[in-house]
């Protein structure tokens, strides 16, 4: 394990224990996570929350709720890379007993298929579930008009673990723990709470009294929060988001799964988050954060990695509601306290090759600065900044990554002499100098010239 300063694991501590007093948790965990690692973990309250009562640590378990979907996300895109599926599939096309219509996998892992957010049945949370049925399944209803906007679905993830089960001909559990859990050596991640395990508390808003929440299986729900975790072993799923997936997915898939698509908007409050294929991304001062909320009757996790550096927190509290904003704010310290050194600069030998590329370029008449990136990969002018944007070597040419030209094919036009005098982008051409006369410039140029 990787050690960081006293002076730092003191300010998390007093950080955590600020919390789960001020905010009348039962117990409250946590641990933060770097290059992989979870290089602290503090616990403070006890189990059933009452004085004497038993201590919560690192291996105790708590119910994830809605962070059990990215499990249940992660499965489904490996089905996709083993050719199983396409996330544009319409849903129907592997559960035929629904008719929603045009629903895609995509919009379901999203939560963009306008499906309805609860079941029609009493508060699914709090009273046992019932198996999957197809009768009941295929009268579920959409509240929107699938792929136009943003619509928090929990029976969505319930089709999402029915899918997994049928491509897997095992229950959606079973797949998650062998495709997920086992390889990354998450034993203590279970569908079910195995002692030493956390009871679910509920405190009253206005006097310190408390009252047990129930617990039970989910059954066809079960996706949407079923699992239960600890500190240790969702210490692990951050260093899986952070971008050590050990084999169990392609680096270039959680980068697809990461890629923010639909915006939670609400009148009147800004928004900096968003949710992408499974996992919910988050801006914050110039930071990209990646992770997912919980809560369950009882229960409330937080899962938060920073996507620059590595960084990330994990947290469980055994309260119905309460928590406020520590995971953030033990990510901040550990980041203020302790920042990571920058990378070394060196020289690249390999740049020689296309170190000719490099330079000013004229998109008509505005200018672009041209730069080789450590990475290998070339940056047009400021990323995010009108038609700036960076780009990854494809075959013979180059793929833009982001902002108009995600995707875009960049290729390089040579002289007589190779000498690259041209970029052709999107219908767009770039040229050595404002519309320079000797390019292939479309609809031509005047032939007097500048005058």
């Amino acid at each position: 394990m990787n050690r960081i300063q006293a002076s730092t694991a003191l300010a998390l501590s007093h950080r955590l224990a600020t919390e789960q007093s001020e905010r009348r948790l039962p117990s409250l965990v946590a641990g933060v996570v770097r290059d992989g690692d979870l290089v602290w973990s503090g616990a403070f309250g006890t189990l059933d929350g009452r004085h004497g009562g038993p201590a919560p640590g690192d291996g105790t378990q708590y119910r994830l709720g809605s962070i059990s979907k990215t499990f249940v996300a992660v499965e489904v895109m490996r089905l996709r890379d083993e050719g199983r599926l396409d996330v544009g599939d319409v849903i129907g096309t592997h559960l035929p007993e629904l008719d929603l219509g045009p629903v895609t996998i995509a919009q379901l892992l999203t939560h963009t298929s306008g499906l309805q957010a609860e079941t029609d049945g009493p508060w699914w949370e709090r009273v046992p579930g019932e198996p999957w049925d197809p009768k009941a399944a295929s009268a579920a209803h959409l509240r929107f008009t699938p792929g136009t906007r943003f619509h928090y679905s929990n029976v969505g993830y319930s089709v999402l673990g029915e899918l997994v089960a049928r491509l897997r001909d095992e229950p959606w559990h079973a797949a998650v723990k062998a495709g997920i859990l086992d390889p990354l050596g998450m034993t203590r991640t279970t569908t079910r709470p195995e002692p030493p395990a956390a009871p679910g508390i509920a405190v009253h808003p206005f006097a310190d009294l408390l009252q047990p929440e129930p617990e039970h299986d989910a059954e066809a729900m079960a996706p949407a929060g079923q699992l239960w975790s600890t500190v240790g072993d969702l210490a692990r799923w951050a260093a899986f988001l952070a971008g050590r997936t050990a084999g169990v997915l392609k680096p270039e898939t959680l980068d697809e799964m990461l890629h923010p698509v639909a915006i939670n908007d609400v009148p009147d409050v800004a928004w900096g988050g968003a949710h992408a294929l499974g996992w919910q991304v988050w801006n914050a001062d110039g930071r990209r954060f990646a992770g997912h909320g919980g809560s369950m009757p009882g229960f409330l996790a937080v899962l938060r990695v920073d996507l620059t550096s590595g960084d990330g927190v994990v947290l469980f509290t055994n309260a119905t509601t309460g928590l406020g904003t520590a995971a953030t704010d033990l990510l901040n310290l550990l980041a203020e306290t302790e920042p990571h050194a920058p990378e070394p600069w060196s020289a690249d030998s390999t740049q020689a090759d296309d170190v000719a590329l490099t330079g000013e370029w004229f998109w008509g008449t505005q200018s672009f600065t041209l730069v080789l990136q450590p990475d290998g990969g070339l940056r047009l002018g400021t990323p995010g900044d009108g038609r700036g944007a960076r780009f990854v070597r494809r075959g013979d040419g180059w793929v833009g990554l982001e902002g108009y030209y995600a995707g875009e094919p960049l290729t390089v036009r040579r002289d007589d002499d190779g000498r690259p005098v041209q970029l052709d982008l999107a219908s767009f051409v770039f040229t050595r100098t404002p519309y320079d006369p000797a390019a292939d410039v479309p609809g031509g140029l005047d032939p007097d010239g500048w005058r």
